[in-house]
């Protein structure tokens, strides 16, 4: 099994709909780092899991400097755009999201 890891940092905006007052109901934003594990039995034909660069463009082309409440059809929680990143990604089976310094939330596949 190869594995590759990425990490890119991306910024956006977001505000989440909560059951409970918080100041996160209210639009902020943050310098979210990101770190998309990537596996495969084979390599391409490249030679390659995945390209680096096309694993960090496909996201921030997509969320950098965005409103994900607008780009997102969800509750834009770390825990789902962590999910949600997992999911555009081929052969991702883990997404870690840091929203800020010691704020982590991490989805990885059952496969």
């Amino acid at each position: 099994m190869y594995y590759i890891t990425k990490r890119f940092e991306l910024a956006g905006c977001h505000r989440l709909e909560l059951s409970y007052e918080s100041k996160c109901s209210r639009l902020h934003g943050h310098n979210w780092i990101v770190t998309v594990h990537c596996r495969s039995r084979q390599l391409n034909a490249d030679g390659m899991v995945a390209d680096f660069s096309h694993i960090k463009e496909h996201i921030t082309s997509y969320l950098d400097h965005g409103n994900f409440n607008e780009l997102l059809p969800f509750n834009p929680t770390a825990e789902n755009i962590a999910r949600w990143i997992c999911e555009q990604i081929p052969h991702c089976y883990r997404v870690d999201v840091q929203e800020s310094e010691g704020n982590v939330a991490s989805y990885e596949t059952d496969e």
